[in-house]
């Protein structure tokens, strides 16, 4: 995520930036409004002009395009949604790592199934069409939630509680990658702790999309009893199991 520019204390914000920071914050939450109502599909500087009463010329100078808006709604949602995320896990005791870790990722279940919208943009077909523009953004999630989730795996590691992999039991294309991983949530763990956690989000995700997009909902409209299961069996790889 983009670091603010330092703020100025020594003065007032002019009235041209004052209501450049009004018109962007304007925008954002209009973006937001029309993504969870309508879908990504719905997001476009017309729409988003309608709703706060400018012509899209006047976005554009502002966020660069559709693609400059998008990308800084995504940024936006992703502060919010990793603010629910470190509040849940915050509440925890600072010794119960289960707990922690359980309770951060039922937080980003119940998230995403009260914002599908967000959700979609975030982690769905409209990040896809985010991607499609260029602009790398996948980082902006992985530092921010992965660099979360990744302070307790950090204390785990250290602690010696977590078992992970070595580079001899990775193959070479997947150590590299989960090299990469690692190094985007900028903590000192080995790439290995970062191979356990690519390792609990491909199963989080999978449940995540059953859940927000109603995949097999015929068996499982109901997803609470498939994620405790999943539940108990990572909070166990990583060496914390619940206490119930």
């Amino acid at each position: 995520m983009r670091s603010p520019e330092p703020e100025d204390v020594s003065r007032p914000l002019t009235r041209r930036e004052r209501l450049r920071a009004e018109l962007e914050h304007d925008a954002l939450t209009a973006a937001r409004h029309l993504v969870a109502a309508q879908g990504v599909e719905a997001l476009s500087l017309s729409a988003v002009a309608r709703q706060v009463g400018v012509t899209p010329p006047a976005l554009y100078r502002y966020f660069e395009g559709k693609a400059g808006l998008t990308l800084a709604l995504y940024e936006r949602i992703t502060s919010d949604f990793v603010s629910v995320v470190a509040q849940a896990a915050g509440a925890m005791d600072a010794e119960d790592f289960g707990g922690q870790l359980y309770e951060a990722t039922r937080a980003v279940l119940d998230w995403s199934v009260a914002n599908p919208g967000e959700f979609d943009l975030l982690m769905g077909a409209g990040y896809a069409r985010l991607v499609a523009s260029g602009r790398p953004v996948d980082q902006v999630l992985v530092r921010e939630l992965g660099g979360l989730f990744g302070q307790t795996f950090e204390e785990l590691w250290r602690r010696g509680i977590l078992s992970y992999p070595s580079e001899e039991e990775v193959e070479p294309r997947l150590w590299s990658q989960v090299t990469a991983y690692g190094q985007l949530m900028r903590h000192d763990y080995p790439p290995g702790v970062a191979m356990v956690m690519i390792t609990c989000w491909r199963q989080i995700y999978g449940l995540l999309c059953m859940a927000v997009y109603g995949h097999f909902a015929s068996s499982f409209e109901d997803c609470q009893p498939l994620f405790e299961h999943m539940m108990d069996d990572l909070l166990a790889l990583c060496g914390v199991p619940r206490n119930r």
